[in-house]
């Protein structure tokens, strides 16, 4: 068991794939993003290695992110291989949805559990915009897709930007009326590269959550109060979804984390709003053996800040978002 010096437990690993992305984001990364190159990011063989390492030490709980995952070459022969490592339960990924409609079945059948999908809004003049090179249409199918293939709950995260997409919560809201999918509001993060607009264009949940309640009502609090991952978890009464919302900047649940990130290239981050990271990938290369990265990996864990910085201004300013993996 890994437990950090608050006495958390730390079991949930976030592996990014890539760091490379089939869209342009505008609050994640610059249009002109240069992405590494393939041989500086982990292979298969050095993830599944590491995932067996982590799960060794209880880790059984892993999701898949990027960049975007699915962009990655043999990413469902990987997906296999690490829901066949023992001692990990539960496998998700969350992924922009772009190549969902044809990778959804494959992936379940390889033994992925559930999906994340990024979709800021159904219009798709304004998909458009905020992803820039993206089709609405496209992550729609992939949601689609996804049910069909069982990645279940299906849960769909939408970013907030103030005077971009404020006003589309009630529609994706409204979607959560007829589908028994859990619809996400997260507060938009500051990060090196959009710093200025993450920072300036935040809409806070407790906004979010006030627009919607103006039209539909007072929300039923659900999952008995508690949180569902990251998300406080609501639903308009009557509906078949649920509404969630994640206010990891206006109100942190940095408390109950257990959560640690591995890097596409293999650098080990504790706190996702922090600079801190611990390298594992160039020991692995260099011949560390497996206790040695144990150690290293227990150190990290051990030293795990309780929280971000941002209350003091502290912005992780090493990486863009695409880099660290959500």
């Amino acid at each position: 068991m890994a437990l950090d010096r608050f006495g958390r437990r730390i079991h949930y690993l976030r592996i990014s794939l890539t760091d490379h992305c089939n869209l342009r984001c505008l609050y994640c990364m610059p249009e002109d993003m240069t992405f590494r190159p393939n041989a500086d990011l982990m292979q298969d063989d050095e993830i599944l290695l590491l995932t067996r390492l982590f799960a060794n030490l209880g880790f059984d709980k892993i999701r898949l992110t990027g960049g975007e995952p699915t962009a990655r070459a043999h990413v469902v022969e990987l997906v296999r291989g690490i829901t066949h490592t023992p001692g990990v339960r539960s496998v998700s990924m969350t992924t922009n949805g772009v190549l969902l409609s044809r990778l959804a079945k494959p992936f379940a059948e390889a033994g992925l559990q559930r999906v994340n999908i990024s979709i800021d809004t159904l219009n798709p003049a304004k998909f458009r915009r905020l992803t820039r090179w993206g089709d609405m249409e496209d992550v729609w199918d992939g949601i689609l897709a996804a049910e069909e293939a069982g990645l279940t709950p299906v849960k769909l995260n939408a970013v907030v930007v103030k005077s971009y997409n404020e006003e589309d919560v009630l529609d994706l809201a409204r979607l959560t009326l007829e589908h028994p999918w859990q619809v996400r509001f997260i507060e938009m993060m500051p990060f090196a590269g959009a710093t200025e607009l993450q920072t300036k264009q935040m809409v806070s949940a407790a906004q979010i959550q006030a627009r919607v309640e103006a039209a539909f009502g007072a929300l039923e609090a659900a999952n008995s109060g508690k949180l569902d991952g990251e998300a406080r978890i609501f639903h308009i009464p009557g509906a078949q979804g649920d509404i969630g919302f994640i206010s990891s900047v206006s109100a942190p649940f940095c408390a109950t984390c257990t959560r640690a990130r591995l890097t596409a290239d293999g650098m080990l981050r504790m706190c996702l709003l922090r600079e801190h990271e611990i390298d594992l990938l160039k020991p692995l290369r260099a011949g560390a053996t497996r206790d040695d990265l144990r150690t290293m990996i227990l150190d990290a864990v051990w030293n795990k800040p309780w929280g971000h910085g941002l209350v003091e201004g502290v912005i992780a300013t090493n990486r863009v978002m695409s880099q660290i993996g959500g």
